[in-house]
């Protein structure tokens, strides 16, 4: 009894802690098996997450100004950045670390081996994009 209280206490999975985890929206479609993936490997690494399954999940990129150069399956905000796509949880906590200057972070189409696209050993070298708020964009982070 005394260990599961002591680690509510010291930053468990207790109310206080999920009150302080980032909230990430995301826009998907309701069919779309690797996006419920994604969801799950953000609720795992400290994130609460709301869903809005969507008929048209590319209308929210849009509205939110990520170029479809740089569109996936699913968009979603975290703190006022647009997150699209693949983009592994580390990176994301990184960018509300950092609060860098820009729109958000985007990993284009669906590299197998992001999170959500797992396929056994498979990897796929993919890069995490910084958006740019002009539309332009620059490696953010590296995937090999």
């Amino acid at each position: 009894m005394a260990a599961t209280l002591g680690g509510s206490l010291l930053g468990g999975a207790g109310p206080a802690r999920a009150a302080a985890a980032p909230l990430v929206e995301v826009w998907k479609s309701p069919t779309c098996g690797c996006c419920g993936q994604w969801v799950a490997h953000l609720e795992q690494h400290g994130f609460r997450v709301r869903v809005h399954e969507v008929q048209g999940p590319a209308e929210h990129r849009e509205r939110l100004g990520m170029p479809s150069a740089w569109g996936s399956c699913h968009t979603a905000v975290v703190q006022g950045y647009v997150i699209e796509g693949h983009v592994p949880a580390r990176e994301i906590h990184r960018l509300l670390q950092e609060k860098p200057a820009a729109l958000g972070l985007a990993v284009p189409g669906m590299p197998v081996g992001s999170p959500g696209m797992e396929m056994g050993d498979r990897r796929d070298p993919y890069d995490v994009l910084l958006v740019l708020r002009d539309g332009q964009a620059r490696v953010y982070q590296r995937y090999r």
